[in-house]
């Protein structure tokens, strides 16, 4: 989803000349639109993937979690910005949507890289938690999945994340539906409008919103 504010002509010279978009991720792009018609507003934008693979490689991690992987688009940017011998943990419960992805991150040669788990997402990480062994040992984390639960990922998150670990969360904005009246909001804004909230007073971490997409949040903790 691009920036409501952008001109068209603007969003084009940015996609063209201000990162590169490999073959392999545009035919991902398209077979997800084919299969999935309107719900394929749901990819992260191309800027947004190619801003998390670079950060993901600046930052050198080798360990992440993706909390929503929809068709594997956002996984396949993470990933490219892994070592040979990093990990994904890509977690969802659709096998259907995470299918059409599979083969793309075959082709881009990031397969090994991705360990993908379908179950929920909640369950995964309180798994994750009861291990000691996993706590504070995953370098960044990409939350992009239900609204509901995005404070509740965030709190397991910060546990299974290094310190000077990151967090990218995405749909901060929803739509612009984040300022509107509060006694309008379904849950799904209220969830994001308290989780930014949360974060703004945690001072466990330092964080910046960006107007990227739909919204970007990306949260680093001390």
């Amino acid at each position: 989803m691009k920036q409501a504010w952008t001109k068209p002509e603007l969003y084009e010279f940015i996609l063209n000349t201000g990162c590169r978009i490999s073959e392999t991720k545009n035919n991902l792009r398209e077979e997800t639109k084919e299969k999935i018609g309107r719900l394929a507003v749901m990819l992260s934008s191309q800027e947004q993937g190619e801003l998390m693979k670079l950060l993901v490689a600046i930052s050198g991690a080798k360990k992440g979690i993706e909390v929503g992987v929809f068709t594997g688009y956002s996984a396949l940017c993470l990933a490219e910005g892994l070592p040979e011998d990093g990990k994904l943990y890509a977690l969802d419960v659709s096998e259907e949507w995470t299918s059409i992805g599979q083969k793309y991150w075959e082709e881009a040669g990031v397969a090994d890289k991705i360990e993908l788990i379908l179950a929920p997402a909640i369950e995964t990480l309180d798994g994750f938690i009861a291990d000691e062994e996993q706590v504070e040992t995953f370098d960044f984390a990409f939350i992009d999945a239900d609204k509901v639960n995005y404070p509740d990922y965030y709190e397991k998150l910060i546990t299974l994340l290094k310190p000077n670990g990151f967090i990218i969360v995405d749909n901060v904005l929803w739509g612009g539906s984040v300022v509107e009246d509060p006694s309008t909001f379904d849950e799904d804004t209220a969830a994001l409008r308290k989780l930014s909230a949360i974060v703004r007073e945690d001072e466990r971490v330092e964080h910046v919103m960006l107007p990227i997409a739909d919204g970007v949040t990306i949260i680093r903790k001390k």
